[in-house]
Parts: structure tokens; C-alpha cells; sequence
């Protein structure tokens, strides 16, 4: 089959996106073609054609219409392709032969910034990473909002896997090396990596936004986003480095124990710290929430900063209500700035844009006024952005869609598309009284005019009335079924200035509206900081919402690691179960004892309370107000939690190896000024190996890291530790039996718990009465084994006492100067230690 010059072009464009469905733009529709074709009618559920040829020489074709374009691109973004968008460069009108096209973007999961698939209220980041000694250099942007940020992950491929997992990033740029490492692992992660070795010349703008010990990954991935976006750039803000000892460092498993972001069963957002604590009124607001919830704060003066805001809209009332009103108006500052940079932007996000802006002068005013001085210094970091307002003053206040539409621009801000529009509204004024005219002259009162893109303007006159039509004026234009089209010169004539007004209008207008929204484009990072800003109080009106709503107090944080919490409580259970149910409790921890031992039948609350413990450090150091009656806390560096069992099937590996691996990472982490919250560790292997293991593990803290710790087991002999561990204190959840049923108080109490309450558990959840009485039988068995065994091994011991001859040789052995004996002097009294041995027996 003979390749059509079109056919031809298309073939050259796709040679160039192999792994990706090209959209080739032919007039009004995105074409596909061959396996693209295939594929995307099944994925899409769109009609298969074909064109050219005959029988199996046919091409397999399909399409989607321009304008709905972006609803089938976000679907098989989901999906995990990819999208090259080829658009006609040229103008057809002016072009001889094939028009030229050109690819103007690679759509990817994680350059995908539009469409049902984006949460508004969540980041979408794409990644790259680099492999350094003992680690990875990563550097993630947001290409909607512009967020640039790099930092070190330490350990080997996994611990960036979860990383990655944790920030929620789509796809992730490696060299193929690193492609080969982490590949197969990434399998199950909805996660699409790409290899790109071959490094590209950035403009030195960009170059500047990489910090000087993460360029590898920051490089890689602006390099991929040029390459792919073929877009200006100049949204992409400079990378925050993480700098050591700036932020509170959770890693992926301690995030998912703790619910910070998801909940363990689902991954839902209900039953999270997040849910409890997002009452923010924009999306920007609910994403600053998250990205402090991932990364808390490790510095003190900055901490205190987030507390001072929060204190004063706390006790400015009327303040923080008309700061929400205002803020409810303002759109997504970040995301319209990043559109506009891409040159995206319509009339209707430019219109947006400056309602937000016009917003900024009210809250600025209600900052100042409020008489707080925290308020009016923050009042004072907002910029108005004036020059931007009044550069959008040009924009309509309804706007369409698209701005090729017209009536994007205002009434009044140019001359010559007023007169434009004028002739148009007049010639169409014109058109309504010619047909009241003709109507009255013939008599036809179903007489119109009408139009249509191929024909224009024409008189529509039904084959009923032709006896009446003056065809002596009338020039026939086309035959219908039903009717008959006319046109007279007079009409032939006003069709060609409306026409023609209307074409210029179109025309002028958006070039307009392009100028305004390049000339929009020098003020991004004036924008940007603004929204940073904007959406900074969005959180701080939110925790304060919050603190007065479930009485929340605020903490004090002071230099040592002592922590001391006063009536503290877990606020998302105490949520969801009501707060007349919730029963607070105390944590305190001393320099001089750090670590407790909990103990305490199963669900009476053990793990909650080690939560609680944690979430009130992490509700600290975003700076919100904790659940506690009082709290006095320290600046914790990491929190590290081993809570809850789950096998790991994909990797192979069981709860146990989950729990060791777990324990391993935070042990080997942890400094002294972290927290460890440590459950039940060794319920997965044997008795013995597990209260090994536990005991071993309690030491190993104690004595060569320092962290203070929250370890609860259910291997009660592990209670007699505080008598060799002086840091450590027993306590434990109290339970009391009633009419012989388990009651759990939930109340935390100082020394050891007496008992498990095992089978009351196991009644709880409705074991048959068979197995539980049996249970009861056997338990009283082994009780009673045990009684019997220590009682002989007590007896064995006091016959051990009373054996003098034993004693006196013990005495001996104790006494003798081993280092001035000579050898024979030494065997002499071995012998003799032996024969008095050998008359005892």
C-alpha cells in the first residue's frame, strides 16, 4: 500500500515516542492509528475504523474529539500509559501540501497535572534519585505548583522505595543502572520508573535551583521535565534542601503504624491524624497540612514560631472567622500560576487569579486591625501583587472555557475590538429586522434566516410557502427535503462585514488575552510566595479550629528529653468513639527513667497509649496544640515504631522477619534524642526466643542508645527487669473481672499487670463455650505444673544451703590466690577440693 505524505509525517513523529500513544492532531479530533489504534479502543471504549487500502492493508484507526481530548488522556494516565500530543504548528489556510506537526508535550503519570485523576488537594510529584555512598540523593517537583524539593535517603533500595511510597510520586527518573536495581521491586507500587542516562544542556536558570550536594538527581529530573513539558519552566521553584537536624525524620512504616496520612485498613483518609486535623478552606491550605504531617519540624525557634500564629487566632475569634470567609474565595494560587506558566491558562483561571489577588487587601486589613502583633508581622509578609490585579483588570468577569471563544476580554479595554464587536451586534441586529422585514413583505411567517458554517447566511422558506417567496429578489442557495435557501445581494453583502468583524474580533481578542497572560508570567514567584503564604494560614486557622474544638492545650517544649504528658489522649479514637468514652492518661518520662515496660492484657489499650504518645510529638512539631491537659515535651530528632503484625507476601516474608526487619532499622537509627514505641516484639517465634529476643532487644536501648522508649510484651517475666535497668519503669493497663468477666479500665498505672486475661479475650470475641471452658481446664493444668516445678527447684535449693562440704568448697575456690600459686601448689588444692567433694557423695 502506497504511504500517503501524511502517513508519512506520522511515521517520523511516532519513530520518536515508541512507548507512548500519540495523539496526532487532524482538524478537529486527535487521531490514532495501528497498535495505537488497537489499544486505545479497548482501554478507552471507543469505535475501532480503519482507513486506506483493502482487506488486511487497511490501517486500524481511532479518535476523540479535540475538545474532549482531556477526559481520554486522564484515563489512560491512569492507567499508566503515556500521551504524546502532536499538534498542527502551521496554519492550514496558509500552508501548501502537509501541515506540519509536532509533539508540544509527553504526558507521563508524573507530569500528568490535569484531570479527574489529580487530587486538588494533594501534590503530584515526579521524582528522580541518584545512588550515593550509603544512600540516594532525591529530588521531586510538583509541576502544577512548582515545589522543588531534595533530599537524602539513607540505606539501600527499599528504604527509597518506601520514600516514594510515602510521598505518593508516580514515576521516578534513573539512570538505567539504577533502573536494573529497582525495577522489579517497584512492580507492585503504583509507581512508573524511567531510565534516562543521557544528561541534556539546562538553562542556567534552572541549573542555579540545584543544591550544590544533591545536582545528580535535581539535574536528572529537570532535564526529563524540559525534555517531556517543552514548556517554560519559569514556575519551577529553586529545591529546599532538607538540611540535617531541620526536620523530625518518620519513616515509611512509623507514617503507616501511626495513621498520619492513611489508615492502616484501606489506606482511606478517615481515621487519620489528617482527617482529624484538615480544617482547611483551599486546597493549597490541605496541601501545606500533608507536607507538614510528612515532614514535621526539628527546630525549636521554628516550632515555636507555628504556636505563636496558632495562640493568637486561637484568641482572636472574629479574626479567624472573617480570615476563613476571605480564604473560602481564594482559588488554587499555586496551580493557576503553574498554568499560566505553561501558557495553559484560560480567561476563566485568569479571571480566578485576580478574584483570589482582590481577596489579599481584606485579609491583609483584618490581620492588621486585630490589635495581636504575631498577626500583624505575618500581615506585613503578604504581598498585594497589584501590578498583577491591575494587568487582569482586561478580563471579563464570566469568561468562557476557551479563549478562542471571545468575550474574554472587557468591554471598553481596546478600541479597535469594540468596533469590531460593534459591527458584528449591529449586522446581527440588522439580520433580525431583515427577517421581520421579509416576513412582512411575503407573508411567510415561518420565514427565517438562518446560517451555517458552509453556507452562511441564508432565507429558509418551506416548499408550502414557495407560492409566496419574491423570486424575482431571491437567489436560490440550496435545495432541502422540506425547503429552499435564498440569499440576495443585500444579505450577501452584510454576511460578509459580520463575518469578517467577527473573524477580526476572534482574532485580536486572543492574541489580547495572550499578551496579558505572557505579561502575568514575570510576576510567578511574586504569586508563588503569596500562595506559600496564603496557604501557610489556611493551616493555622485550621489548628486552631481544632484546639478549641477538642480541647487541645499547647505544649512546652523544653531542652532535656524528659516528656511529660498530663491527661493525654489518642485524638483520632477519641474522636471516632465519642470523648465522654475516652479515658486520658499520663506519660512521664525522666532523664533518670526513660523507658517503660508496659504490660497488660490484650485490647485494653496498650498500643493506643504508645500512639497517643507519638502523635502528641508529631502534633507538636508541626506546630499545632496536642490532646493533653498539659505537656511538656522535648524536640525529638526520629520516631520509630514497631506496632501491629502483618506478613510482607510479596517479598516472602513472614510476620516475624517484618517485625526483625522493623526492629533492626530503628535500633540502627535511633539516637538518643528519638523515640522508639516497640509492641509486643517477639510474638512471631517461640516462647523462649521471643522473650530473648525482647529482653536483649530492652538492654541493647538501654545501654548503648538512650531513646526514650515505650516497649510493651505480653512476656510478663520481662517485669523484673527494672531491678538491673535503673532507667526502666514498670507500669500497665488495668483490667478487673466482674461476675468472672474481663472489664478493661484503659487506665495506665504504675507496676507490673498480675495477669493476661487471655481466654476473657478470646471470650470476648465469641470462641465456642467449648474451646474456652477447655481452655480454663488446661490453663489451671500448666499453673499448676508450674507451682509444682518452682516449689521443687525452691527445695532443691535449701537442701543446696544446708550442704556444708559444698559450701566450704565454693569458700575455698573464692579465697585461694590463683596468680602467686606455683603450678604444683595449684593442683595440689584442685585435689583436695576433690576428695572432700568425693566424701560428700
Amino acid at each position: 500500500m502506497a504511504t500517503t505524505p501524511m502517513m508519512q509525517q506520522y511515521f517520523q513523529v511516532k519513530a520518536d515516542y515508541q512507548d507512548a500513544f500519540l495523539f496526532f492532531r487532524l482538524g478537529d479530533f486527535y487521531e490514532m492509528f495501528f497498535d495505537d489504534a488497537l489499544q486505545a479502543s479497548q482501554l478507552l471504549e471507543i469505535t475501532l475504523t480503519s482507513r486506506g487500502g483493502n482487506g488486511d492493508d487497511r490501517i486500524p484507526m481511532c479518535g476523540v474529539p479535540h475538545h474532549a481530548a482531556k477526559n481520554y488522556i486522564d484515563q489512560l494516565i491512569a492507567k499508566g500509559h503515556k500521551v504524546a500530543i502532536c499538534e498542527q504548528v502551521e496554519d492550514p489556510k496558509l500552508t501548501k501540501g502537509v501541515v506540519k506537526r509536532e509533539v508540544v508535550r509527553l504526558i507521563t503519570p508524573g507530569t500528568h497535572t490535569e484531570g479527574k485523576s489529580v487530587d486538588s488537594k494533594s501534590n503530584h510529584f515526579i521524582a528522580a534519585a541518584e545512588e550515593l555512598t550509603g544512600g540516594f540523593s532525591l529530588s521531586y517537583i510538583d509541576i502544577s505548583t512548582g515545589e522543588s524539593t531534595a533530599t537524602y535517603i539513607m540505606g539501600q533500595g527499599k528504604a527509597l522505595l518506601q520514600e516514594l511510597q510515602s510521598l505518593g510520586i508516580r514515576e521516578l527518573v534513573v539512570s538505567d543502572s539504577l533502573f536494573l536495581l529497582l525495577n522489579e521491586d517497584a512492580q507492585d507500587l503504583l509507581l512508573s520508573i524511567e531510565p534516562m542516562e543521557f544528561m541534556y544542556e539546562l538553562d542556567k536558570s534552572l541549573v542555579q535551583h540545584c543544591p550544590a550536594d544533591l545536582t545528580g538527581s535535581s539535574h536528572r529530573l529537570l532535564t526529563y521535565i524540559a525534555r517531556t513539558q517543552k514548556q517554560s519552566l519559569e514556575h519551577i521553584q529553586p529545591f529546599v534542601y532538607s538540611e540535617e537536624g531541620q526536620l523530625l525524620s518518620i519513616d515509611f512504616h512509623s507514617k503507616r503504624n501511626l495513621e498520619l496520612l492513611q489508615s492502616i485498613r484501606g489506606g482511606e483518609t478517615k481515621g487519620t491524624l489528617l482527617w482529624l486535623l484538615d480544617e482547611t478552606v483551599t486546597a493549597m491550605g490541605s496541601r501545606k497540612l500533608k507536607q507538614w504531617l510528612h515532614q514535621p519540624l526539628a527546630n525549636k525557634s521554628r516550632i515555636e514560631l507555628r504556636q505563636q500564629m496558632v495562640e493568637s487566632l486561637i484568641e482572636q475569634y472574629f479574626t479567624r472567622v472573617e480570615l476563613q470567609n476571605a480564604l473560602k474565595e481564594v482559588y488554587d494560587l499555586e496551580r493557576l500560576s503553574g498554568r499560566v506558566a505553561f501558557g495553559s491558562a484560560s480567561g476563566r483561571d485568569l479571571a480566578q487569579l485576580r478574584s483570589s489577588l482582590e481577596k489579599v487587601p481584606a485579609i491583609i486589613e483584618e490581620l492588621t486591625e486585630s490589635g495581636n502583633l504575631h498577626l500583624a508581622e505575618f500581615a506585613g509578609k503578604l504581598d498585594r501583587c497589584g501590578e498583577v490585579c491591575e494587568l487582569l483588570e482586561a478580563i471579563s468577569d464570566n469568561p468562557p472555557l476557551s479563549a478562542k471563544e471571545g468575550g474574554v476580554i472587557r468591554e471598553g479595554f481596546n478600541k479597535q475590538l469594540d468596533e469590531y464587536r460593534d459591527a458584528s451586534r449591529n449586522g446581527k441586529d440588522w439580520i433580525a429586522q431583515l427577517e421581520q422585514q421579509e416576513r412582512q413583505k411575503t407573508g411567510i411567517k415561518s420565514l427565517k434566516i438562518g446560517y451555517n458554517r458552509i453556507f452562511g447566511y441564508y432565507i429558509e422558506i418551506s416548499k408550502a410557502n414557495m407560492h409566496l417567496a419574491d423570486l424575482d429578489r431571491y437567489e436560490r442557495k440550496q435545495t432541502l427535503a422540506n425547503a429552499e435557501r435564498y440569499i440576495t445581494p443585500e444579505l450577501k453583502e452584510k454576511e460578509t462585514l459580520i463575518l469578517t468583524a467577527e473573524e477580526e474580533s476572534l482574532d485580536l481578542e486572543y492574541r489580547l488575552f495572550t499578551v496579558i497572560r505572557d505579561e502575568v508570567k514575570q510576576y510567578i514567584s511574586r504569586i508563588q510566595q503569596l500562595a506559600s503564604s496564603l496557604s501557610a494560614l489556611d493551616v493555622f486557622l485550621s489548628f486552631a479550629d481544632v484546639a478549641e474544638k477538642y480541647r487541645f492545650t499547647k505544649p512546652e517544649f523544653t531542652d532535656s528529653r524528659e516528656i511529660q504528658i498530663l491527661e493525654g489522649r489518642h485524638p483520632v479514637v477519641e474522636k471516632m468513639l465519642n470523648r465522654q468514652h475516652y479515658v486520658p492518661n499520663d506519660c512521664v518520662l525522666t532523664e533518670d527513667s526513660n523507658m517503660l515496660l508496659i504490660t497488660g492484657p490484650n485490647m485494653s489499650g496498650k498500643s493506643t497509649y504508645m500512639r497517643q504518645v507519638a502523635l502528641t510529638i508529631v502534633l507538636a512539631q508541626i506546630g499545632s496544640y496536642v490532646p493533653a491537659e498539659s505537656a511538656k515535651l522535648p524536640v525529638v530528632d526520629q520516631i520509630f515504631t514497631r506496632i501491629g503484625a502483618a506478613d510482607d507476601l510479596v517479598s516472602g516474608q513472614s510476620t516475624f522477619m517484618v517485625e526483625m526487619l522493623e526492629s533492626q532499622y530503628a535500633i540502627s537509627h535511633a539516637t538518643e534524642r528519638s523515640l522508639l514505641l516497640f509492641d509486643e516484639i517477639g510474638r512471631g517465634t517461640s516462647t523462649y526466643d521471643g522473650m530473648a529476643l525482647a529482653q536483649s532487644m530492652i538492654e541493647y536501648i538501654h545501654e548503648n542508645i538512650g531513646a526514650n522508649t515505650l516497649f510493651s510484651t505480653h512476656y510478663h517475666e520481662l517485669t523484673s527487669l527494672d531491678q538491673s535497668l535503673e532507667r526502666l519503669n514498670n507500669v500497665h493497663v488495668a483490667a478487673m473481672e466482674q461476675s468472672g468477666k474481663v472489664v478493661f479500665l484503659h487506665k495506665v498505672k504504675q507496676g507490673p499487670a498480675d495477669k493476661s486475661y487471655g481466654i476473657h479475650v478470646a471470650e470476648l470475641a465469641n470462641l465456642p463455650q467449648k474451646i474456652l471452658s477447655r481452655a480454663r481446664e488446661l490453663l489451671k493444668t500448666f499453673e499448676a505444673e508450674k507451682k509444682q516445678q518452682t516449689q521443687h527447684i525452691e527445695q532443691l535449693s535449701f537442701f543446696d544451703e544446708r550442704d556444708t562440704d559444698s559450701e566450704e568448697v565454693v569458700q575455698a575456690v573464692a579465697d585461694a590466690k590463683i596468680s602467686a600459686m606455683t603450678p604444683l601448689e595449684a593442683l595440689q588444692m584442685l585435689n583436695d577440693l576433690q576428695l572432700k567433694l568425693s566424701r560428700k557423695e
